[in-house]
C-alpha cells in the first residue's frame, strides 16, 4: 500500500480546479505498472514521486497521461509539490523547491499565505517556437471551428508538452468554440503534438485578463480543465508576438469554465523567464494497492 492523494490545481475550491493522482512513493514500481495506474485513475495527468537523482533537486517525478508518460506537465507539477509540501515530505528551503522530470530540473516558488494557502509556481522550461505555415493555419481554423487571429500567426510551443497556441478575436470567442475533436485528434497526432491551446482577451477587465482552453484529444483528453503547461505556453506566444501586450508583466488567465470548473492561473512575464502559478487543494488522500 503507498500513500496517494488527488489534489485539486489552480484553485483554492475543491472540485473546482484541475485533478492530479499522486502516489507519493513510486520507488520500486515499474513503467508498466505506473501506466496501469495512470490509465486506471483516468486522470490527464498521474505522478509518480521518486527519489531524485540529481542532487539539485528536492525531488524527481515521472508523469503519465492515461496512454503514454510525458516529460514534463504544468498542473501536476504544482500539484505533486503542494502534496508532498502538505505531507512534510520536504520543505521549501528559502521558498524554493527544484523539481526533477523528463524535462530536467523545474525551479518552484512556494509562498504561504496568512491561511496557511499554500500558492506554487514553477518556471517554464525554456520554449522552443515554430510558426505555422498559412495551409497549417487554415487546417486548424477548420477544425476548430472559430477564426484565428492571423496577425499572430499561430505557432507549436515546446516546452516538453507541445502546444499549439492560437489566438482567437475574444475571449468569448474562446468560451464558444466546438471542435471537431475526432479531427483533431488526427491532426495532433499526425504533428506529433501534445495539443491545441486557444486564448483570447477580455475587454477592460482588471482581475481576468484572458480565457484560456487546452484541446488534447490525441492524449485521450478532449478538454483539460485547468492547464499550466497550456497556459504558459500561452504566456510564452505573447511574450514572443509582444508590443503593447507587454503592457501586462502579469497576466492573469481563467480556464474550465465549459467543464464546470473556476480554474485561476497567474502568469508573470520577464524577458528571460515566465512563471506559472497557482493554489491547490487535497480532495482524496489514502493509499493505493499495488
Amino acid at each position: 500500500m503507498i500513500p496517494f492523494k488527488q489534489v485539486d490545481v489552480f484553485t483554492t475550491k475543491p472540485y473546482k480546479g484541475n485533478p492530479v493522482a499522486v502516489v507519493m512513493n513510486a520507488h520500486g514500481l515499474s513503467t508498466a505498472q505506473m501506466q496501469t495506474i495512470a490509465n486506471w485513475t483516468n486522470l490527464s495527468e498521474t505522478t509518480f514521486v521518486l527519489p531524485a537523482q540529481d542532487a539539485r533537486a528536492d525531488y524527481h517525478v515521472r508523469i503519465f497521461s492515461p496512454v503514454s508518460e510525458l516529460p514534463f506537465a504544468g498542473h501536476p507539477t504544482i500539484g505533486t509539490a503542494f502534496a508532498l509540501l502538505e505531507a512534510g515530505i520536504i520543505s521549501a528551503k528559502n521558498g524554493r523547491v527544484v523539481q526533477e522530470c523528463g524535462a530536467g530540473l523545474i525551479n518552484l516558488t512556494v509562498n504561504r499565505d496568512v491561511q496557511e494557502q499554500y500558492s506554487i509556481s514553477f518556471e517554464l522550461p525554456e520554449p522552443i517556437i515554430t510558426p505555422l505555415t498559412t495551409t497549417q493555419v487554415d487546417d486548424l481554423e477548420n477544425i476548430l471551428g472559430c477564426i484565428i487571429e492571423r496577425q499572430l500567426t499561430p505557432a507549436l510551443i515546446d516546452v516538453g508538452a507541445r502546444w499549439v497556441v492560437a489566438q482567437t478575436q475574444d475571449a468569448n470567442a474562446v468560451l464558444e468554440t466546438c471542435p471537431n475533436f475526432s479531427k483533431l485528434a488526427i491532426h495532433d497526432r499526425e504533428k506529433g503534438i501534445t495539443g491545441i491551446c486557444i486564448y483570447g482577451f477580455y475587454p477592460e477587465n482588471p482581475k481576468t485578463h484572458i480565457e484560456v482552453r487546452s484541446f488534447a484529444p490525441a492524449c485521450s483528453v478532449n478538454e483539460d480543465p485547468v492547464c499550466g503547461s497550456g497556459n504558459g505556453s500561452v504566456a510564452a506566444f505573447i511574450r514572443h508576438y509582444s508590443k503593447e501586450l507587454m503592457a501586462y508583466n502579469s497576466i492573469q488567465s481563467t480556464q474550465g469554465r465549459i467543464l464546470g470548473r473556476d480554474g485561476h492561473v497567474s502568469l508573470q512575464i520577464f524577458k528571460d523567464k515566465i512563471l506559472v502559478g497557482g493554489s491547490a487543494v487535497t480532495c482524496i488522500e489514502g493509499k493505493i494497492k499495488i
